[in-house]
């Protein structure tokens, strides 16, 4: 928007925010891609508004620090921008994680729930591994029936069917962005079988690996 009105004419490199010093504009934006971002996007809202004083005061370190190195440039500055601008995407999202925990449902606000996050991060590091209910429950110590209860209230399905839907967007996007045989992909994801991992792709994704790459 900053550079559209720039190039309109209506806005030099300071605009006239109402008094003597003006307001000096930043913008910048996150490129998210592939079938992994989807998980990502698809659990946040169109806008994360940073409602609380205390949550705002988080993030004004980094703003600050940032417009300094904007208005001041000094070698290295591009990249202490880079690093600050992903140190505030991370806390903007621990922040709407914190406030929306407790009424929101999907891996992404699971993650507030520590047992439930090291779960979460087992099948993430190892979803080639034969997990299971039971083995789930036992990594994060609770019992079988109340890790089965509280992971399907938090994420908003079960952990088998988790594991499944996470092991389906690692094989998308190694189908697509590479040439690994599809029977490699499945072994590597922990199927037995072509035949197995062809099945358990179709009926999440919609279509067979083939079809996919």
């Amino acid at each position: 928007m900053a550079a559209m009105l720039r190039a309109e004419g209506r806005l030099g490199s300071l605009a006239n925010g109402g008094g003597e010093e003006g307001c000096f504009l930043v913008g910048g934006h996150f490129l998210l891609s592939g079938h992994l971002a989807q998980m990502l996007l698809g659990a946040l809202p169109p806008i994360v508004h940073i409602r609380h004083e205390s949550d705002r005061a988080a993030m004004r370190w980094s703003l600050e620090r940032m417009a300094d190195e904007v208005r001041h440039p000094q070698p290295g500055g591009v990249l202490i921008v880079q690093q600050l601008a992903y140190m505030m995407l991370i806390q903007a999202l621990r922040l709407h994680l914190n406030n929306a925990a407790s009424i929101g449902v999907g891996w992404l606000f699971a993650l507030a729930d520590k047992k439930m996050s090291a779960a979460i991060a087992c099948m993430h590091d190892d979803p080639g591994h034969n997990w299971t209910l039971q083995t789930l429950a036992a990594r994060v110590g609770i019992s079988r029936s109340v890790f089965a209860r509280r992971f399907k209230e938090t994420v908003g399905t079960s952990p088998i069917e988790y594991l499944t839907q996470w092991r389906m967007q690692l094989a998308c996007e190694r189908l697509k962005n590479s040439d690994e045989a599809i029977q490699r992909i499945a072994l590597s994801l922990g199927y037995e079988s072509e035949s197995a991992f062809g099945k358990a792709f179709k009926r999440v994704v919609g279509h067979s690996p083939g079809r996919h790459r």
